[in-house]
């Protein structure tokens, strides 16, 4: 019991962490790149769930819609708690033997490649102003941060990662 409520706990704190993560980068390359604050959650939140897919009306300014920035930040924070639970809960699969270590960091470098691969293909349509690289920096980014959670709050966790390729 003490094991599942820390690991839930762990991860809804990974999730936040992702969410928090790549908020914050697509605010910083919004406001880089000129764009206007909430460009990108507005951009992708018409995307989803309006279907905007006419990349020549994407380039024109468009207004901020308030209804699509709030479904899709409600979306991508569902999305990155069910991501870091997932996530936590491999993470404690760590902990046991290294066949089971290693099927478990196969699994979490499984899911980021497949990650990626989803929110590009999701995000084709409008890739001239959401690049690949920036979806695989806002990841990389997410996987540093909440990684360095869990190896804060798994000492231990570094070398058995580097003991399980033995």
């Amino acid at each position: 019991m003490a094991m599942t409520n820390r690991v839930v706990r762990e991860g809804l704190v990974v999730g936040l962490i992702g969410f928090a993560a790549v908020a914050l980068f697509y605010a910083a390359f919004d406001f880089l790149a000129a764009r206007g604050f909430l460009f990108t959650v507005n951009l992708l939140g018409q995307a989803v769930f309006y279907g905007l897919r006419d990349p020549s009306v994407l380039q024109t300014p468009m207004a901020i819609d308030l209804t699509a920035v709030v479904l899709y930040t409600i979306l991508h924070l569902v999305v990155a708690l069910i991501i870091g639970l997932v996530v936590a809960w491999l993470a404690a699969q760590l902990e046991g033997p290294p066949a089971q270590t290693r099927l478990a960091v196969l699994v979490i470098v499984a899911g980021f490649f497949v990650t990626i691969f989803g929110i590009g293909m999701v995000s084709s349509p409008i890739k001239a102003l959401l690049p690949w690289w920036s979806v695989v920096l806002a990841n990389v980014l997410a996987v540093v941060v909440a990684g360095a959670y869990l190896l804060g709050r798994h000492p231990g966790m570094a070398r058995r990662l580097v003991l399980s390729d033995r």
